[in-house]
C-alpha cells in the first residue's frame, strides 16, 4: 500500500487497545488559506510513541505526536492551531496556511470497532468527535466542526472486480492493490489466475463463457472489462451489467463500444442496465501500453470513488438512489 488510509487509522486505534496502550485520535476539523490535507483527515498517537497518518510533508508531524502525548498526560481534549495564527511561531506550514487540529484522547473503543465492523460489512460508518469522546452515529452523513464536534464518515474501502486476461489484466490488478483497492481478477487464463495469487491478489478463474463467477457486488465497488475481444463479453458482460456497482466499464475504441452497445440491446439487456456501462474507459485516450492504462483506469476509478463518498457523506443518500 502506498499510503496511510483512514480505515488504517481506526485498526491502528483497535489495535492498540488490544494492547492496552492508550491513544490519542487528532483530526483536522478547520483549514485557513490553503492546505495539502482535507478537513476529516486524521492521525492516531500512541502512548509508547508509534503514530500513523500525516497533515503535511512532514513539518508538523514530530509537533502533533508531542502534543498528542502531552494530551493524554493532561486527560482532556482540546483544538491546537498550527500554521498561520498558531501560538507555536516556529511551527509554520509550507503552503503558509494553517489547520486546526482536535486532540482526543483515549478515543471510545467500542465505537472504533462498530465503525470497523460496519465497513467490514461494507457499510458506511460515521464518528462524531469531540474533545473528551468518540462516538458512533447512525446517519453515516458529514457534519462540519462547529466549535464543539464533527461528524466524519469513511466509506467502505474501494473494490475492483476486474476480468480479462495477460498484462493488461495483471499490470492493473498489481497497481490497484498497491494503492490500496480490494481487487478481486477473474480471467479463463490458468498463467494469469496463477501469477495473480502469487502476488497475493485474490482471482478467480472463468471456467465457461456463459457464466460469471460473481454473484456479490455492492454500490462500493467497481466492475472492468479489460478483454482485448468482444467473445468473453457476449455472456459475461450482461450479467456484469445486472450487478449493481458505482462503475462499469470495458476497454475498447468507440467503434467497439457502440458495437458492444448494439450487441447488448439486441440481446434484450435492458436499456437502463446498457446505460450504466462506460467505454473507451481511463483518463489518458489512446493507451498503448499495460502500465499506462492501468494508470489511466485507476485515476478514473478513485475519482469516481470519491465522488460517490462525497455525494453520499453530503446528501445522505447514495448516487444510485439519487439515479432511480
Amino acid at each position: 500500500m502506498v499510503a496511510t488510509t483512514p480505515l488504517d487509522i481506526l485498526r491502528f486505534l483497535s489495535a492498540r487497545a488490544d494492547e492496552g496502550v492508550e491513544t490519542v485520535l487528532v483530526t483536522l476539523v478547520a483549514v485557513i488559506g490553503g492546505s495539502s490535507r482535507g478537513i476529516g483527515t486524521q492521525m492516531a498517537v500512541a502512548a509508547d510513541g508509534r503514530r500513523v497518518g500525516s497533515f503535511s510533508g512532514g513539518c508538523i508531524e514530530d509537533a502533533v505526536a508531542a502534543e498528542a502525548l502531552e494530551t493524554l498526560a493532561d486527560g482532556w481534549g482540546h483544538v491546537v492551531r498550527y500554521g498561520i495564527g498558531s501560538p507555536y511561531i516556529d511551527i509554520r506550514l509550507p503552503c503558509g496556511g494553517g489547520i486546526d487540529l482536535l486532540f482526543t484522547p483515549r478515543p471510545d473503543t467500542a465505537s472504533i470497532r462498530k465503525a470497523l465492523d460496519l465497513l467490514g460489512e461494507r457499510q458506511p460508518a460515521a464518528l462524531r468527535l469531540e474533545c473528551d469522546r468518540v462516538t458512533v452515529v447512525a446517519d453515516a452523513q458529514e457534519a462540519p466542526w462547529n466549535g464543539e464536534c464533527l461528524t466524519h464518515c469513511y466509506q467502505p474501502a474501494l473494490r475492483i472486480h476486474a476480468l480479462g486476461q495477460g498484462e493488461d489484466l495483471t499490470a492493473f490488478a498489481r497497481l490497484a492493490k498497491a494503492f490500496g483497492a480490494q481487487v478481486h481478477a477473474l480471467s479463463p487464463d490458468v498463467g494469469t489466475c496463477m501469477d495473480l495469487a502469487a502476488l497475493e491478489i485474490a482471482a478467480t478463474r472463468i471456467q465457461v463463457r456463459s457464466t460469471l463467477p460473481l454473484t456479490a457486488s455492492d454500490h462500493w465497488s467497481a466492475i472492468v472489462f479489460l478483454f482485448h475481444g468482444r467473445d468473453w463479453e457476449e455472456h459475461l458482460l450482461p450479467q456484469a451489467l445486472a450487478l449493481p456497482a458505482f462503475y462499469h466499464g470495458a476497454i475498447g475504441s468507440r467503434r467497439t463500444h457502440r458495437a458492444r452497445l448494439d450487441a447488448l440491446q439486441a440481446s434484450g439487456v435492458p436499456l437502463e442496465q446498457i446505460a450504466r456501462l462506460r467505454g473507451h474507459i481511463g483518463l489518458i485516450p489512446s493507451t498503448r501500453d499495460p502500465a499506462t492504462l492501468a494508470v489511466s483506469l485507476l485515476a478514473e476509478l478513485v475519482a469516481e470513488y470519491n465522488t460517490l463518498a462525497h455525494w453520499t457523506y453530503w446528501t445522505g443518500e447514495s448516487l444510485a438512489d439519487a439515479e432511480q
